[in-house]
């Protein structure tokens, strides 16, 4: 008799997503069974719920972020593993390219089963170590926000102690996460948001100061304020605005987003090629990339803020807060007592 477990299933028949008993995975080859201990929302999650995801597929369970204890091996998998409490690489065939993601590239929770559930089934190679000095909770925020604002920061962005460094829409799990990645530099950062308590809350997290970019042509009152510019600055959403960074922007600065919620944008080629500036698309990051975040989480010791916590079976209000937009930190489902 096959054994069953919970989960979080995508059933845009009868609602976005539903909680239900399915078949609990065995792992085969070098798979290792986790028992998920925690797995956090991204926004990603959401826009597969509204259908705005490419690939979508009914009965898929979502989740990419998850911790948890292995619990039962694969016959080639490396014994090592089991009993241990680790955080997974979302990542799914990169490949060797370190600058570009392989053709076949995906994220795990899409089209492949995903996090929220009771158990996760993945490669060994999946796997990483949890942070000694993080929750489940924590470590289960951190995967795909930390791998996004790493490669944004470092290996696209090129960051280095003694620059500046800009980030719009503080509040985000990817903006946020990038704060954090960059404090150990002892940098200079400003933020933006459109809501004055998350700009506060940066600040109290370390940032220099931060802009409503509500205000019409806010870049102009930072400038007032401030009119250093500018080496890196990263954007989660495209849009008019866009433009405003270029003005923002030092001389040799790069700028480097990694979303379009806001859409199309132009910039005044003049400004770009005057101020020799690199404009950049980046999204997720490399196996290599997941590796040196991890790395410099450790180091630093860097704990990712977690907004709120509920059960698996209560997903849905995890799903209508992150709709609000409301939250500052990541949203978390704990399968676990």
């Amino acid at each position: 008799m096959m054994s069953k477990m919970y989960a979080m299933v995508l059933d845009q028949k009868k609602s976005p997503a539903v909680y239900r008993q399915i078949e609990k995975p065995s792992p085969q080859a070098d798979q290792v069974l986790i028992k998920v201990e925690a797995a956090a929302l991204n926004h990603r999650d959401l826009y597969i719920t509204q259908g705005l995801y490419p690939g979508v597929r009914e009965g898929i369970i979502l989740g990419s972020d998850a911790s948890g204890e292995v619990v039962e091996l694969g016959p080639q998998a490396d014994k090592k593993w089991l009993g241990q409490k680790v955080i997974v690489n979302p990542n799914q065939n990169w490949g060797e390219e370190q600058a570009v993601q392989a053709k076949n590239y995906s994220i795990l929770g899409m089209p492949q089963h995903g996090s929220f559930a009771e158990y996760l089934l993945v490669p060994q190679d999946r796997l990483f170590l949890r942070p000694a000095h993080l929750s489940a909770e924590e470590a289960a925020a951190l995967p795909l926000a930390g791998l996004t604002a790493y490669r944004a920061l470092f290996s696209r962005g090129r960051l280095q102690a003694g620059e500046r460094l800009f980030i719009s829409g503080i509040g985000g799990g990817v903006a946020l996460t990038a704060l954090q990645l960059a404090q150990p530099l002892g940098i200079d950062i400003w933020v933006s948001s459109g809501q004055a308590e998350k700009i506060e809350k940066a600040k109290e997290m370390g940032a220099l100061n931060g802009i409503s970019y509500k205000q019409e042509q806010w870049h102009k009152a930072l400038l007032a304020q401030d009119p250093a510019g500018f080496d890196l600055i990263i954007d989660s959403a495209g849009g008019p605005d866009f433009s405003y960074f270029v003005d923002l922007a030092r001389p040799a600065a790069r700028i480097v987003f990694y979303g379009g919620t806001r859409g199309k944008f132009q910039i005044n080629p003049q400004k770009m090629f005057w101020k020799q500036l690199d404009i950049m698309g980046s999204t997720m990051g490399s196996d290599e990339d997941f590796a040196q975040m991890i790395a410099w989480v450790e180091e630093h010791k860097i704990k990712p803020l977690v907004e709120q916590v509920w059960p698996l079976a209560q997903a849905q209000k995890a799903f209508d807060c992150m709709d609000k937009g409301q939250q500052f930190g990541k949203l978390v489902l704990k399968m676990t007592d």
